[in-house]
């Protein structure tokens, strides 16, 4: 005991120590009533697929290789097939309707020959084999379907608009395998754009997030689902993000009644402004999305929107930037009628789009296809460009957009390039330059590029896999 002290001193300090504690303790929510509730309809997932069993050069595309080669080496005993094997991935996801319809993320569902989920409390138990029902890429959301007699507990969604930075959030999931783990934290930031998709629009939370809490739900206290957990950043702590749940309700929805997402389509190529372009056109700040071209026939030219005029307002809302009237025109339906608040020649004006839709049918070219790894949109060259640019075969893919910060922004690529080829392959249509950029064995695309009458090679390094 310090010199000075008397017994009565500590006892004192002790107590008002314990009082200090308590009022702290007091300050924090109480998450028990929350994770028992619920936990109860947050479901593991485990996938299977059967990997291998390829020809034996994957790193070549088999109909690049010369005929009799690949038989050739390995009747010289190298270049062997490669023996299937299954392959396991773990995941979270969360019960929306007492009938069974599960949500999760697209990346844990993907290409999976078998899914199989399992519920709090089951210990070891193999669990229910699940439908997937729809996904969807562009946002990395899955729907599963599973077949259960009784009645099981659901989460509703939550309103992640009106979600507050700084309030208390709870996740639940599936990391490393450790089913239903539960850790807390506050809402760090809103629309984070990190990349993975044109619909960047993350929650970020420091709620604890690692892999295999993928698809799981971040709950408010009110035990309603703002986001689902999705991403995180591998060189950090504390940094994940989620996608917002009212995103996801359209996403969802749409996949429920027509097991695919139809987005709304412009046709145009939009770019950000700077403080130089934002003066010279007479506005007050850099705000909104400038157009800098219109595609022949499609939505917006039919409307009488021009190259130049700067998109402000969607029905009224107005626009931050690019990447936020993209996300807008995408949340509405094709055949939608919306209009659009446009600045020109140092004026307001309002047009009315009937919008079309993004993804087209069957690769047509009534929309733009994001790689999303690069940062490009294109579309595929119709016949009339490719005769105005003197390109003779059916090939070639425009680039509509580049994100900005990508892969793409830091190369020599710009708006208004055809891509020939990927990788020595003709791009003729938008699945194409996908398959390329999937096939990329060596973690580079080289691009044959054609631009004002000339062509040139462009290589772009693919983001490392996580």
């Amino acid at each position: 005991m310090l010199k000075g002290f008397s017994r009565k001193a500590w006892l004192a300090a002790a107590f008002v120590c314990c009082f200090a504690v308590q009022a702290l303790a007091a300050g924090l929510p109480d998450f028990v009533p929350l994770v028992k509730n619920a936990g109860k309809a947050v479901v593991n997932i485990t996938t299977e697929k059967k990997v291998g069993g390829g020809h034996a050069f994957p790193g070549f595309p088999p109909d690049m290789l010369p005929p009799g080669f690949e038989r050739f080496f390995q009747q010289l005993g190298g270049g062997q097939q490669s023996r299937p094997r299954m392959q396991k991935a773990l995941g979270t996801g969360f019960i929306i309707s007492s009938d069974g319809y599960i949500v999760t993320n697209n990346h844990v569902v993907n290409g999976a020959d078998q899914v199989r989920v399992s519920f709090e409390g089951h210990g070891k138990d193999k669990g229910l084999t699940a439908r997937v029902i729809g996904t969807d890429e562009e946002t990395d959301l899955a729907l599963l379907k599973v077949d259960a007699k009784d009645g099981l507990p659901y989460l509703e969604f939550g309103d992640s608009d009106s979600a507050q930075v700084g309030e208390w959030l709870l996740a639940i999931g599936n990391p490393f395998g450790l089913g239903h783990t539960v850790t807390q934290g506050i809402l760090s930031a809103k629309g984070r754009d990190i990349q993975s998709g044109p619909y960047d629009n993350f929650l970020q939370t420091d709620a604890s997030i690692n892999p295999g809490n993928s698809g799981g739900p971040l709950i408010n206290m009110e035990g309603r689902v703002i986001g689902i957990n999705t991403a995180i950043i591998a060189s950090g702590q504390g940094i994940g993000f989620a996608i917002p749940s009212n995103m996801a309700k359209r996403i969802v929805n749409q996949l429920k009644q027509n097991k695919k997402v139809s987005r709304g389509w412009l046709g145009v190529s939009i770019q950000e402004l700077d403080a130089n372009t934002a003066k010279a056109l007479g506005l007050d700040k850099p705000r909104g999305a400038l157009v800098g071209d219109v595609m022949p026939g499609e939505p917006a030219e039919k409307a009488g929107i021009e190259a130049g005029d700067v998109i402000l307002s969607v029905d009224g809302r107005p626009v931050a930037d690019s990447a936020d009237l993209l996300r807008s025109v995408a949340s509405y339906a094709p055949g939608s009628d919306i209009r659009l608040g446009v600045w020109r020649d140092g004026k307001d004006k309002t047009f009315t789009v009937r919008l079309g839709e993004r993804n087209g049918k069957n690769g047509s070219s009534s929309g733009a296809q994001t790689a999303p790894q690069l940062g490009l949109s294109v579309r595929a060259l119709t016949p009339g460009e490719a005769s105005q640019l003197r390109l003779s075969g059916n090939k070639g893919l425009r680039i509509m957009e580049i994100q900005p910060g990508s892969v793409a922004a830091e190369s020599d690529l710009r708006v208004g390039d055809v891509l020939m080829m990927a990788n020595r392959i003709p791009l003729r249509t938008e699945q194409d330059l996908n398959a390329a950029i999937r096939n990329a064995s060596r973690g580079a695309v080289m691009f044959q590029v054609f631009r004002q009458g000339r062509m040139f090679f462009c290589t772009l390094p693919l983001p490392e896999k996580k």
